[in-house]
């Protein structure tokens, strides 16, 4: 009876949000929770997930696959495929969060991208920021959860580790494969990616 309950819930959810004009691609795949709250122009895409205390703007795309809880979608804002938005994250207006990102308890500002493979947790992103793919904040030393601090207009190389606390500033560049531990001045470039070795006419060992 209780599943029976939670699908007429869901189709009633579902009905509610196409007459206020959500466009929903495949609607039996989407779950709502009764608290959501949606604006106008917004794209819903297949296989996605909707939690308790989400509330989306205007003209948002959110792509399939994703899972939302206990956030805040501002206006223009693209989200997913593959995108897990936990608990405490505000995505500002015209922000990108795309494939495989995963964000916790953290503010996106405004024109701001983290497009691919990333963990964002506990942070305050500037606007105009690019988060390279396979970026990760390490927030948690075991015993406690400190922030990152990425100011506006800063750019963040693929593979790199920001470990928190920890400030990047204005304008900054950390370079790719970069492990960062210490903060970053203002119109810098961070990087602490080793030298390149080469070793010529290198032979691999053979099976024997």
């Amino acid at each position: 009876m209780k599943q029976i309950n939670s699908q007429k819930i869901q189709i009633k959810l579902r009905n509610k949000f196409i007459k206020l004009g959500v466009k929903m691609v495949g609607p039996e795949t989407i779950f709502f929770s009764e608290d959501t709250k949606i604006g106008n122009n917004v794209v819903i895409n297949p296989y996605v997930v909707i939690g308790k205390k989400v509330k989306i703007g205007n003209n948002v795309i959110i792509n399939s696959f994703s899972h939302l809880e206990d956030c805040k979608i501002e206006n223009k804002v693209d989200v997913g495929p593959y995108a897990r938005i936990r608990p405490g994250v505000i995505l500002r207006e015209n922000s990108k969060v795309g494939n495989f990102v995963e964000i916790k308890k953290s503010t996106i500002g405004k024109k701001s991208k983290i497009s691919h493979l990333s963990y964002i947790g506990d942070s305050e992103i500037g606007d105009g920021v690019n988060i390279g793919a396979g970026t990760i904040t390490c927030n948690y030393d075991g015993i406690t959860k400190s922030k990152t601090k990425i100011k506006d207009n800063v750019f963040i190389g693929s593979n790199s580790s920001l470990v928190a606390p920890i400030t990047i500033n204005k304008n900054s560049t950390v370079g790719a494969g970069s492990v960062i531990t210490k903060n970053v001045k203002q119109d810098s470039l961070a990087i602490t990616r080793p030298l390149q070795t080469e070793v010529k006419h290198y032979k691999r060992k053979q099976k024997k």
